[in-house]
């Protein structure tokens, strides 16, 4: 392996680590009284800003606005919707029903949401997105790492000692893992015909865009009594500029060079993340039958990372 692309894997397990201190930020940015669709639209619109310096400043002040064709614009609107506003609305609506740890573990089956879609879309997506996807074949490696991270994600959310499931919020979770799949498809090619801060932007824009019908019933959360509290403004600051500005701008350019189904196994260790910081900042404790679970999950996504 390259030392190049060692770097992409190490920037992409750097990323997963991040987005797994999400759950609890947002966890906490629910229990302090924002609602799920507000904390989406506050941190992309830091994120959206951010971006828009970004490219000004690298650009020197000339800004491309449009993809070349209705056809590239109406994918850019796709991955507004799947990675954004309909991945992070159901995420994030699915934290108000069952815990972190839950939502977590649900939504990291989505690499193999992803690699079921890829082994699809290479027989019936014809031109340049099919040749951006990664040629996947169901191997011994694929399919036994995937059953063994499935495995480790049923022990810990079937522990006992921690189970807390919620019906509602389960299907949400399973639903932001099939938005997040369906991106991932896509976004790599992208990323390689538009560079990763333009079709960065462009998901940015579409996702705020797409979120503004489910805006008129969380309006309270942008009182100042809400967004007035450390816990909130610090959390927002984090989600909006180290979670979605940085991770997205460098998750794209990840997918673009390992694959998209490499890349995505990676989300496997969101809840290994979760957990552990779900300890630090909540308290929560790993049971054994957790750690057994986590163990599973990194030894699935190495295998599954292995196959050819």
């Amino acid at each position: 392996m390259s030392s190049k692309r060692v770097l992409y894997h190490l920037l992409a397990l750097a990323v997963v680590a991040v987005w797994g201190v999400t759950f609890v930020c947002t966890k906490t940015l629910i229990t302090a009284g924002m609602d799920p669709a507000a904390i989406f639209v506050v941190r992309f619109i830091m994120a959206y800003l951010g971006i828009w310096i970004l490219d000004l400043v690298s650009n020197r002040g000339k800004v491309r606005l449009f993809g070349n064709g209705w056809k590239d614009e109406a994918m850019f609107l796709f991955l507004g919707v799947t990675g954004g506003s309909f991945y992070f609305l159901t995420e994030n609506t699915a934290l108000a029903f069952t815990q972190a740890g839950n939502v977590a573990f649900l939504v990291c089956v989505a690499p193999v949401f992803t690699a079921l879609f890829t082994l699809i879309g290479r027989k019936f997506i014809k031109g340049r997105f099919a040749d951006g996807l990664e040629d996947v074949r169901l191997g011994w490696t694929l399919v036994l790492g995937t059953l063994l991270a499935l495995v480790g994600m049923a022990l810990v959310i079937f522990d006992g000692s921690r189970v807390e499931i919620s019906l509602k919020g389960d299907l949400l979770s399973i639903g932001a893992a099939l938005c997040w799949a369906l991106y991932s498809l896509f976004m790599g090619q992208m990323t390689k015909d538009y560079g990763a801060v333009f079709a960065t932007r462009k998901v940015f824009f579409y996702g705020l865009l797409t979120i503004i019908p489910f805006l008129g019933s969380c309006m309270d959360s942008f009182s100042p009594a809400v967004l007035g509290q450390p816990v909130v403004w610090t959390n927002l600051l984090f989600l909006g500029l180290v979670a979605s500005l940085a991770c997205f701008i460098v998750w794209n350019l990840v997918m673009a060079k390992l694959g998209n189904v490499t890349s995505t196994n990676y989300v496997y260790l969101n809840p290994v993340f979760t957990l552990i910081t779900a300890a630090i900042i909540l308290g929560e404790r790993m049971s054994p039958m957790s750690i057994v679970g986590c163990t599973a999950i990194l030894a699935g996504v190495i295998l599954a990372g292995r196959r050819s």
